[in-house]
């Protein structure tokens, strides 16, 4: 905290007498505290208090419109209670597990303002207690300990804005040596595990007089800058501008940055990969995923078999039997994906991927082969099933996630050692498939298995870092067909070609409205918005019969102003689900969680618990859109249906939702809804780009309204600015290949 703030803070000193609300994944905290004899309400991101506490608070006085006078807390200091009533009345909180009021009360009658000192260092003399063996009390001890440790690493990093939620992972990593740890490198808390911002440890080791040119903190820099870059989607940055990036914003000459990126490198912490242009530095985790990509895609192009069998016999009986004629390009991709353990079939909308795809599965099915399809999100993959008529899973789903390990990240069932059972494996969406997701596929497909990923490398690429599907295509070396020939019933609708016109550069056909492709222009921000509540809210359920919240979607550029997701969500939700004596909610944060409201799920989450009918399973994942059903407000609980997978979401779990009723384009991907309103201003200036666009297109099914100026659509389809990211395994293919 800066001195200059703090100065302005003032100290209040108390008693927690009551907990009124607590949030344990971020440590937000409601208690009613004892000042002096008057009651006070104090809030603030505090950690875990228990009643009976003694604390020392700094902060200042808010003035709340709903709840009244509050003191907002920034800094906490606890102190243990030390009488024996207010020892008894702390113990028998809970605070300690194995102790409660009757236990409480029974301890310090018998030790009294000594109690906590002999919990601390002399445990076992709880044993002479009836009711405590010699076990419990050490327990109790250790428990006791741990508590201290934990409030300890929270103070310490409090101070520097550092949740609760943080130092407790802190606390997991090294336990009682958790603040040494921390005070003898601040900079660990950079990593992965804890992603803390570099400029916090920074002050972190600034107030402890640590060296800035110490080769910790400027690793700790480039794993910042390397993990910032991965976040924007690349998986590496080039030496060169690596050393330009992170030199200045840490301070630091050429000299000491070459000294600790080289340590780093020894230390297995980054990875450096030289291509006939320039070198490449990685974080460890994404160059042995591009590593293993590119090994197991050499391999399995060296063992698929040459492609000199022609399969027109079972495509002339495919034909035969759906009354179909496929055109000369769909019979070769046929073959193709036929004829190699790997293939890649692209092409826009339109074009006769399904049943390209759907020639495929019928032809295996009738050799007796085991299929699997899957998609990486849920709606990309009932979508799919849809589509083909048979099941697909998500990709998590058909890897299964494995919780056994100690490591607290998730990892896959299927993998090198216990492959899928699959004689051929379909992912669809492969533009959505990031560079450590096709990692875990590669690794638990067999190489005698036929891998087929369909996908249009036209759409933006995948949230998570990487451009696989852009990568494997521009190599040159997986076999590839991409469809071309828009068929004529797709020719029929405008969304389809004016999707082709947007990839070609040309401007989409705005001003008939006879079809199924609309624009409706409008003054600024604020007339768009309003136009996008009107049209979701009344014209469309009006005029086509669509539900606003399942068969509407408003899909925009940007979360940000006005016509933004964030403010459209706000807007959408009191008039499509607006506030009723009828429908319950719980507010969290500035966010209220309406029965009734349409949520997404904003990060992947392996362990929650799911049920649709007799089916159960774990996981919900980002991108996922599900209905609020019922709001328990005592108990703070959302019950959400996912498409037909019922999960309850405890209060810790709300921070990973937020309202869906708009969503960014980019969440849209894989994703497909009957009528898409899309918002497009020169607000969102940065995001103004054409594959952005051709997405947004794309995910209507009959009916898309653009809203907004025609400027900003001639920007989009003016800016070819490809989402260009910098990634090696083209380079590591070609490597491999040759070997």
């Amino acid at each position: 905290m800066p001195e200059t703030q703090t100065e302005e803070y003032i100290t209040i000193t108390g008693t927690a007498e009551e907990v009124v609300y607590k949030n344990p994944d971020n440590g937000y905290i409601v208690i009613t505290m004892d000042i002096d004899g008057s009651p006070e309400t104090v809030v603030g991101t505090l950690g875990d208090i228990v009643e009976g506490e003694s604390l020392i608070l700094r902060g200042n006085y808010t003035a709340n419109a709903k709840y009244g006078r509050q003191f907002k807390a920034v800094t906490c200091e606890r102190k243990l209670p030390t009488t024996a009533a207010e020892i008894r009345r702390y113990l028998g909180s809970g605070v300690i597990k194995g102790i409660g009021p009757a236990m409480a009360t029974k301890i310090t009658a018998a030790f009294g303002e000594e109690s906590l000192d002999i919990i601390e260092n002399d445990p076992k003399r709880l044993s002479t207690l009836n009711g405590i063996s010699v076990d419990k009390a050490l327990y109790i001890g250790t428990e006791f300990r741990k508590l201290n440790g934990i409030r300890s690493i929270i103070e310490f990093l409090q101070k520097y804005e550092i949740s609760p939620l943080t130092a407790s992972l802190v606390w997991k990593a090294y336990e009682g040596d958790s603040v040494k740890t921390v005070r003898d490198n601040p900079y660990l808390l950079c990593g992965e595990d804890f992603n803390v911002d570099f400029s916090s440890a920074d002050r972190i080791a600034g107030d402890l007089g640590l060296s800035m040119f110490s080769s910790d903190r400027i690793k700790a820099g480039i794993t910042y800058v390397l993990r910032e870059n991965a976040n924007a989607g690349h998986t590496c940055v080039p030496r060169k501008s690596l050393t330009e990036i992170v030199c200045p914003l840490i301070r630091v000459d050429e000299e000491d940055f070459d000294k600790a990126l080289y340590e780093g490198i020894e230390e297995g912490i980054f990875e450096e990969y030289e291509t006939a242009r320039r070198n490449y530095i990685f974080l460890a985790e994404y160059y042995k995923a591009e590593e293993y990509i590119a090994k197991k895609t050499a391999t399995m192009l060296k063992l698929s078999a040459p492609l000199n069998k022609d399969y027109a016999e079972d495509i002339a009986a495919i034909e035969w039997q759906e009354n179909i004629q496929y055109e000369s390009l769909q019979k070769a991709a046929i073959n193709a994906a036929l004829g190699n353990n790997i293939f890649i079939l692209t092409g826009g909308p339109g074009t006769g991927k399904t049943t390209t795809l759907n020639a495929v599965i019928k032809i295996c099915e009738a050799k007796k082969k085991r299929i699997m399809l899957a998609a990486p999100t849920g709606r990309a993959a009932k979508r799919m099933s849809d589509l083909t008529g048979r099941p697909a899973k998500t990709i998590h789903r058909l890897l299964e996630v494995d919780f056994s390990g100690k490591s607290g990240k998730p990892k896959f069932k299927h993998h090198d050692r216990n492959p899928l059972n699959a004689d051929i494996i379909i992912i669809d969406e492969m533009s959505m498939v990031d560079t450590l997701l096709f990692e875990a596929l590669l690794r638990a497909v067999k190489l005698e298995s036929k891998l087929i990923m369909v996908g249009d490398s036209n759409q933006l690429p995948s949230v998570g870092a990487g451009n696989v599907l852009r990568d494997l295509i521009s190599s040159k070396m997986i076999p590839t067909i991409e469809l071309k020939e828009i068929f004529r019933q797709a020719a029929e609708s405008l969304i389809i070609t004016n999707a082709h016109k947007i990839v070609g550069g040309e401007m989409p056909e705005l001003d008939n409205r006879k079809k199924d492709f609309f624009f409706m222009p409008t003054a600024g921000d604020d007339d768009t918005a309003k136009l996008v509540l009107d049209l979701t809210k009344t014209r469309l359920p009006k005029s086509y019969g669509y539900s606003p919240i399942d068969d509407i979607q408003v899909l925009s550029p940007t979360k940000m102003g006005t016509a933004g997701t964030k403010e459209l969500n706000r807007m959408l939700q009191l008039v499509l689900n607006p506030p009723s004596h009828m429908k319950k909610e719980i507010r969290f944060f500035d966010t209220v969680f309406r029965a009734g409201d349409k949520v997404m799920q904003i990060k992947n989450d392996y362990d929650v618990v799911w049920k649709r009918g007799g089916e159960s399973g774990t996981g919900i994942f980002n991108g996922d859109i599900g209905i609020i059903y019922e709001a328990d407000v005592s108990n703070s609980l959302l019950y959400i249906d996912f498409d037909g997978r019922k999960s309850v979401y405890t209060s810790e779990m709300f921070s990973k939702l937020e309202h869906a009723y708009a969503i960014t384009i980019h969440k849209s991907q894989g994703s497909e809804y009957k009528a898409v309103v899309m918002p497009l201003t020169l607000y969102s200036n940065n995001l103004l780009y054409r594959n952005l666009l051709y997405t947004g297109v794309t995910r209507a099914k009959e009916i898309l309204i653009i809203v907004g100026t025609r400027e900003a659509v001639v920007k989009m389809v003016e800016n070819n600015k490809k989402t260009n990211r910098f990634s090696c395994i083209k380079a590591m293919l070609e490597e491999n290949y040759e070997e």
